[in-house]
């Protein structure tokens, strides 16, 4: 699925794996997050970190009439205040999705899959 934004010259369009790209680098950004997680982590039982190139197994893109969702599936680091981190990611993925790519989401939904302490492989 791609996000179509329309312009004066001619249409655009973006591929989730790019948009997961931004998102995910926002989200690693905040202080308190450890990572990304898969979205079927719990499902699947498995808690590696993903890497920059596998973002879209820990980014989830609905694009709608009403506009855009984002779920962001994280690891946070232990003993960070996890809504104020959540509110942080929210904000800084919002700020970067308009700066970088011009396009606006009208919700971003954090999920914490796991909690790591520092230091703990």
């Amino acid at each position: 699925m791609t996000v179509k934004i329309n312009t004066k010259d001619g249409q655009i369009e973006l591929s989730d794996d790019v948009i997961a790209t931004v998102v995910g680098g926002s989200a690693n950004e905040i202080f308190g997050v450890v990572g990304m997680a898969s979205k079927s982590a719990i499902k699947d039982n498995f808690q590696a970190l993903l890497r920059r190139e596998n973002y879209s197994k820990g980014v989830v893109i609905k694009s709608t009439e009403e506009g855009i969702s984002i779920d962001v599936y994280t690891v946070m680091s232990y003993g960070v205040k996890i809504s104020e981190v959540s509110k942080n990611i929210q904000e800084r993925v919002k700020f970067n999705l308009e700066n970088q790519l011009g396009i606006s989401a009208d919700m971003v939904n954090i999920y914490v899959q796991n909690i790591k302490v520092v230091g703990e492989d």
